[in-house]
């Protein structure tokens, strides 16, 4: 059986570089800024029609690769638990429950990170300050009620 990993902080939390050890054992990483840098798109936000776009596009590979029996890690910001839930919906009628890797980084690091950003690769996408600072503040920490949860700090 597919195991499907959520990977859940703010931009510049660390969730790619976590994301990546877990490919590195055999999971397929999905990625919304990976799909957006293909597309062209070198800052966010990106287009709300595009991100939806995207989104159809990577719900329709996470679910055949479950059906492959696949495990998939969804490197995604899931910042808000309504995101988690739709999510876990789809997994529960292909039989899966996520589990959340949650990179609880401080509101520092997180920034600093940002700023150094410069467009180099699909991981690199720039986020303007006061968007960076709303998206980390606005961000809905997942809690135990929501299933399995790994908090990397």
């Amino acid at each position: 059986m597919s195991r499907v990993f959520f990977m859940c902080g703010p931009s510049g939390s660390g969730k790619t570089t976590y994301a990546s050890t877990l490919e590195a054992g055999g999971a397929v990483r999905l990625s919304f800024d990976e799909e957006m840098w293909r597309r062209g798109v070198l800052s966010l936000p990106a287009p709300p029609s595009l991100m939806r776009e995207i989104e159809v596009d990577l719900r329709a590979r996470l679910a055949a690769l479950v059906e492959e029996g696949r495990d998939v890690v969804l490197d995604f910001p899931f910042s808000t638990r309504a995101m988690r839930d739709e999510y876990r919906a789809l997994l529960a009628l292909l039989g899966v429950v996520p589990e959340v890797v949650h990179l609880a980084t401080d509101r520092e690091t997180v920034l600093a990170r940002l700023r150094a950003r410069g467009d180099r690769h699909a991981d690199d996408l720039i986020l303007g300050e006061d968007a960076a600072r709303r998206h980390f503040d606005g961000f809905e920490a997942p809690t135990a009620d929501e299933g399995p949860l790994r908090v990397v700090r």
